[in-house]
């Protein structure tokens, strides 16, 4: 239980209990995150279905805020930070890979980061009011929750980029981890096929990361959450039962 609660502290803003945390705990609180994404998304939605009941826009807009609002926009951080380094090294001669690590440890955010953070809110508003004009409310909650199923595969499969935040936790994660958060993953998606979609995606990622960077970072672990979340919804959309309008 101290590790989930850990995990709300580092991937959420909500409300927790005082602990006392050293850096074994927090890198065992990682075997939590995927349960801290069912608190995430059970939050999400619910927002969806709150403002669905006078608009899917509303609907849309207030699942988006409560979104970014109560992880904080941390993933939203990383993924600029990703789309700024690879913009860099793309715009340098041969694709420079130590700019692109340069800039990747740049805490400002250039103008590709801007871009990335407009499209991908862009893109989740986007997709959460088809689902919600579709009456698609119970797996929003799990969209989080097979997310963050990735970076404990992505810390387990790929070395970490430098000494920062994902070799912490390259410790704490082994086969009964990830066993158990697949089997976990097979259940939901038991029940909502388009979750069979989250292997690739985790998987895709991961080769990305390594051919693009060399190894898994903070940043990247972000920004895969983030796009994982928005491949999630695009396939819900694609599999939605869609019910006609009047």
């Amino acid at each position: 239980m101290k590790g989930f609660i850990i995990a709300l502290q580092f991937l959420t803003r909500l409300p927790t209990p005082v602990i006392v945390v050293d850096d074994a705990a927090f890198a065992r609180s990682m075997r939590w995150f995927p349960a801290a994404g069912l608190v995430i998304g059970a939050l999400v939605a619910g927002a969806a279905w709150a403002g669905g009941l006078a608009d899917s826009r509303l609907g849309a807009l207030a699942a988006l805020i409560v979104w970014v609002g109560v992880t904080g926009a941390l993933h939203l951080d990383g993924l600029s930070d990703l789309a700024d380094a690879s913009g860099a090294a793309h715009k340098a001669e041969g694709g420079d890979r130590e700019r692109l690590l340069a800039v990747l440890a740049d805490p400002h955010v250039g103008s590709f980061g801007v871009v990335a953070i407009v499209l991908q809110l862009l893109s989740k508003l986007m997709l959460l009011h088809m689902l919600v004009e579709a009456h698609v409310f119970l797996p929003l909650v799990l969209v989080p929750f097979a997310a963050r199923i990735g970076p404990l595969v992505w810390t387990w499969w790929l070395m970490p980029l430098h000494q920062g935040l994902a070799a912490r936790f390259r410790s704490a994660i082994g086969p009964i981890e990830l066993t158990v958060w697949t089997a976990a993953l097979a259940a939901a998606s038991w029940f909502y096929p388009a979750f069979l979609v989250t292997p690739l995606l985790v998987l895709w990622w991961g080769w990305q990361v390594r051919r693009m960077i060399g190894g898994i970072s903070g940043d990247s672990h972000g920004a895969g959450i983030e796009l994982i979340e928005t491949g999630l919804l695009l396939t819900l959309v694609v599999t939605a039962p869609w019910i006609p309008g009047p």
